[in-house]
C-alpha cells in the first residue's frame, strides 16, 4: 500500500504542481484516491474471473449434455434393434404356423388316403380278372358286374383327383427313387437302360408328395 501510494505521488507531483501541493497540505486526498485506484482494479479482477467462469460454466453443461445424448441415442438404437428382431421372429414364427396349418390341410387325409388305396387296388383287380371274352350280351350278370365295377373305380379315381390324389403309373418313364420303388433290376432287349418296364402296382402322389411309391422293374444294362 505504501509504495502505491508513493508511485501516485510522484505522479500526480509530476503532471500537477498545484495538485501536489493540495496533496501535500491533505494526506487524506492522497489515501481516498489510492483507495479509489485498487478499487478499481480488484473490479476488474472480478469482473474477469466472473467472465472466465461464466464461460467454464457453459463449456462444461454442454459436454455433459453431449455425454447424455450419446447415452440416449445408444439406448433407442438398442431398443430399435431389439425390436426389429422382435418384429422378425413373431413374422418367422406366423409364417411357419401358417405353413404347418396348410399342410395340415393338404396332407391330414394322408392317413385315410392310404386305406382308400387299398380299396382301389382290389377293384382293379377285380376288373382286370374278368376274361374279356366273357363279357358278351348273352351273359348279362357278368357284363352288368363289370360295367359296375369299371364305373366304381373311374368314379374313386374321379374323387381321388378332387382331392389332389394322382395315379403314378410310370411304364417307360425314367426311374426315380423319390417316386417308383424297384423290385427287380433286368436286361430287357429294345429298352434302355435305367427304363422302367413293368408296373407291378400303381403309385400314388398327394399334392405332389409321394404317398405311395409304385412298385416297378427297371432295365439294366445286358
Amino acid at each position: 500500500m505504501a509504495a502505491v501510494a508513493q508511485w501516485v505521488w510522484g505522479a500526480l507531483r509530476a503532471r500537477s504542481p498545484v495538485l501536489s501541493l493540495a496533496l501535500r497540505t491533505s494526506p487524506r486526498l492522497l489515501c481516498v484516491a489510492t483507495q479509489q485506484q485498487n478499487s478499481g482494479q480488484n473490479l476488474e479482477e472480478e469482473q474477469a474471473q466472473s467472465h472466465n467462469e461464466q464461460k467454464a460454466e457453459p463449456s462444461a453443461a454442454g459436454r455433459m449434455l453431449a455425454e447424455e445424448k450419446a447415452k440416449l441415442e445408444e439406448q433407442l438404437k438398442e431398443v430399435t434393434d431389439k425390436y426389429k428382431r422382435a418384429l422378425a421372429d413373431a413374422e418367422n414364427v406366423r409364417q411357419r404356423s401358417q405353413k404347418l396349418v396348410e399342410e395340415a390341410k393338404l396332407y391330414g387325409i394322408q392317413s385315410f388316403c392310404k386305406d382308400l388305396l387299398e380299396v382301389a387296388d382290389i377293384l382293379e383287380k377285380a376288373t382286370e380278372s374278368v376274361p374279356k371274352e366273357e363279357i358278351k350280351d348273352d351273359n348279362p350278370h357278368l357284363k352288368s358286374l363289370y360295367e359296375g365295377l369299371v364305373m366304381t373305380e373311374v368314379q374313386i379315381q374321379k374323387v381321388f383327383k378332387k382331392h389332389g390324389l394322382l395315379r403314378l403309373n410310370p411304364v417307360g418313364a425314367k426311374f426315380d427313387p423319390y417316386e417308383h420303388e424297384a423290385l427287380f433290376h433286368a436286361p430287357m432287349e429294345g429298352k434302355e437302360p435305367g427304363t422302367i418296364a413293368l408296373v407291378s402296382k400303381i403309385g400314388y402322389k398327394l399334392h405332389g408328395r409321394t404317398l405311395r411309391p409304385a412298385l416297378v422293374g427297371v432295365v439294366k444294362d445286358a
